[in-house]
């Protein structure tokens, strides 16, 4: 039974240090997810700095942990299309091919996402600070950290979800446009979550992304509308169930 479990850890820690050493290979990946969330930053939120104020703080330091959640949720969920092209190129036969369970492959690749999702949010969250001019503390930024590891988990598994179903890059970044886009725009990145219409209350609700924003600004601003606690609790709990269901997705995958 050690011998079983010892195996799986190591087939876990191959397959994230494969997407780990990937991701290291291509810089520009990096460059392409900080460049949109500081664009919105810079242009967005400083543009609207100027004149709005929202709980004592300038529109800009209002959207900084928006925009982090939304460089974890951009690099978390495209993270599902180099599944699609390394079933493309036939390189996941060969690791399925070998004797570990498609569970932890699936754990090896989301582990792989998770930690890229944690460097470029770790990036985003250094220069926003400069830019957005908001005091970030090593204790603030390490709980930071977590918030993003905590929305990274659910969100990268839900991208390698799309992934397992789908045959082409073409195919998945269709879907994904029509997933993305109201994760984020919904979220309450941009604007507060009190006195919504009962509609957008419902929406904001039921997405995720709003409980990694959320997170993301009691612990950036000590401003919070939900509660630190109850924010993880949430996002914890859309975790398990979406790398359960990643789990079982790879098990069904045809390639």
């Amino acid at each position: 039974m050690g011998m079983s479990w010892q195996k799986e850890l190591d087939g876990m820690h191959g397959v994230w240090l494969r997407e780990f050493k990937v991701f290291l290979r291509e810089r520009e990946r990096i460059m392409g997810a900080i460049f949109t969330p500081l664009l919105w930053m810079v242009a967005f939120g400083g543009g609207l700095g100027a004149n709005v104020d929202i709980g004592g703080y300038n529109y800009q330091q209002f959207v900084f942990p928006g925009t982090v959640a939304m460089a974890t949720l951009f690099a978390s969920m495209f993270y599902g299309v180099y599944l699609v092209w390394d079933k493309k190129l036939d390189f996941f036969k060969e690791v399925l091919v070998a004797p570990l369970s498609r569970a932890s492959v699936f754990a090896g690749k989301a582990a792989g996402g998770v930690t890229i999702s944690l460097i470029e949010g770790a990036i985003i969250v250094v220069i926003g600070m400069l830019i957005a001019g908001v005091e970030v503390s090593p204790v603030i930024f390490l709980q930071a950290l977590f918030v993003i590891f905590t929305l990274s988990v659910g969100i990268t598994s839900l991208g390698l979800i799309i992934g397992a179903r789908m045959k082409s890059p073409d195919g998945f970044n269709l879907i994904i446009s029509f997933v993305i886009w109201p994760l984020f725009i919904l979220s309450g990145a941009f604007f507060p979550l009190e006195n919504l219409p009962a509609y957008l209350q419902f929406v904001t609700q039921a997405n995720p992304v709003t409980y990694g924003v959320d997170a993301l600004r009691a612990v950036m601003l000590g401003a919070t509308h939900y509660g630190l606690l109850f924010d993880l609790g949430v996002l914890w709990l859309f975790n398990i169930v979406a790398a359960a269901i990643g789990a079982l997705e790879f098990n069904r995958m045809k390639l």
